[in-house]
């Protein structure tokens, strides 16, 4: 790990060691990150077929262990609810992987896709033993991690790859985006019954995400979007609520992702232009414009505890971890 520090800089502004720690170790493109919910682990998944696990808690950032198992790219992360010890992972070899963090272990492997697996989603609260993952084979799948054999209970089917996935806060709604351009949402309760679709993305949706309070959606496509949508039972039935631009897609066309900052006052998405986003939710203008990496951004996500700690990864084998000036 190499860190730089400008040591006639602003005051710092975060608990970080340095303002700005260019974080090494991957073999392959960085696809995802995922900060557990104190903020003392960060997890990161790559094209080297492996996760590397981060210690955010003294500010260094020191790598501590290593996850290893998957036959092909891991290509999303996500830690389980308050309290765990667990990461679940997606990966191109068409299986999900549940790891003790701790002891670098794979808890359970689930297998039954027959497509690349492109994202997971667990939910914030409720059960921590569920898990949703997105496939290539037209398939959501919800998992159960104390059922024996690794297969899934319920299958979501789709006409279309589905490319993301989001669980609303409660645990109750799941949220699939694909190629077909819309977000469909599915009420668990009802035997995962579609429930309702939005529209206005004009290309393959790469990223669902859920709002702090749960009362909002984020969603970043290929038509070089993010927008929110209103996700309250009651809202009216204008869903759409704003579009944020400034990003950019290649002709790689990789699976970008997004998310918000610990109080939903900001957003951000990767960008295949090497430049790290950041827009004001209030008013959609864009805030932030970090240069440093010299391959696609994939994935930027907020400390879930420090809102101005932004972590990105990218194609060039790298991950930053910076603190935004004030």
């Amino acid at each position: 790990m190499t860190i730089f520090n400008d040591e006639e800089g602003p005051i710092r502004t975060s608990s970080l060691a340095a303002p700005t720690m260019r974080l090494t170790g991957h073999k392959g493109s960085v696809y995802a990150l995922a900060y557990d919910a104190k903020g003392d682990t960060l997890c990161s998944g790559s094209f080297d077929k492996t996760c590397l696990l981060w210690n955010a808690a003294n500010g260094h950032y020191d790598n501590y262990n290593v996850l290893e198992g998957h036959k092909n790219a891991v290509l999303d992360v996500q830690f389980v609810q308050a309290g765990s010890d667990v990461v679940v992972t997606a990966s191109a070899d068409k299986t999900v992987g549940y790891w003790d963090t701790l002891t670098g272990s794979r808890l359970k492997r689930f297998t039954g896709h027959e497509g690349v697996v492109n994202a997971v989603a667990v939910p914030k609260s409720g059960s921590p033993h569920v898990v949703v993952s997105a496939s290539d084979d037209c398939t959501a799948r919800i998992w159960d991690a104390r059922l024996r054999g690794g297969q899934s209970a319920v299958q979501l089917l789709h006409d279309y790859q589905v490319t993301a996935v989001a669980i609303d806060l409660d645990g109750n709604t799941i949220y699939t985006g694909g190629i077909d351009n819309c977000i469909h949402a599915h009420d668990i309760r009802q035997a995962a019954r579609r429930t309702m679709t939005m529209k206005g993305h004009k290309d393959t949706i790469t990223c669902l995400s859920i709002c702090p309070n749960g009362n909002y959606l984020l969603s970043q496509s290929m038509d070089s979007t993010l927008k929110s949508w209103d996700i309250r039972p009651f809202a009216s039935t204008k869903r759409l609520n704003k579009t944020f631009v400034g990003s950019t897609h290649n002709a790689e066309k990789g699976l970008l992702r997004c998310s918000w900052s610990s109080d939903a006052s900001m957003v951000s998405g990767g960008s295949a232009d090497r430049v790290v986003h950041i827009w004001d939710e209030y008013s959609s203008e864009e805030l932030y414009y970090l240069p440093g990496h010299t391959g696609c951004v994939n994935s930027v996500i907020f400390h879930p505890v420090e809102k101005n700690v932004v972590a990105s990864a990218s194609s060039d084998n790298t991950i930053y971890v910076g603190e935004l000036a004030s």
